[in-house]
């Protein structure tokens, strides 16, 4: 079983930024895929971001987040990051990391494909 747990959530202001974290409980290189999705109050579960860590780090975001939101990674802390910048109310949402054996050299935005899910972390932006 793959072990995701996420960091760095908070609350801030319209237009700033927050870096959030997510540690592996395994070499993320056995991993096919891994992303950020989000799910806001009442909302269903959306992709953000994801990448291809045996693919020369693909990466995919989604339409909503492309310039302002950036995926990494970090091999040697077992580490993930999304750096979200110049934040919009619409991105308060809990914030998941998630991982899969499975997926082609570009990775889905697509929930239900991703088997390992984080426990979320809230992003709270205020107008």
């Amino acid at each position: 079983q793959v072990q995701l747990v996420e960091s760095g959530g908070g609350s801030v202001q319209a237009g700033g930024s927050l870096r959030l974290s997510c540690g592996a409980s395994t070499s993320i290189y056995i991993l096919n895929c891994m992303g950020w999705f989000r799910q806001a109050p009442g909302k269903e579960r959306e992709g953000v971001a994801t990448f291809r860590p045996g693919s020369g780090d693909k990466t995919s975001y989604a339409d909503s987040v492309k310039g302002r939101f950036t995926i990494s990674r970090d091999i040697g802390k077992k580490m993930i990051y999304l750096q979200m910048n110049n934040l919009k109310p619409e991105d308060t949402a809990a914030y998941f990391c998630a991982a899969a054996f499975t997926g082609g050299d570009s990775c889905n935005l697509y929930p239900p494909a991703y088997a390992y899910w984080g426990q979320g972390t809230q992003v709270t932006v205020s107008s």
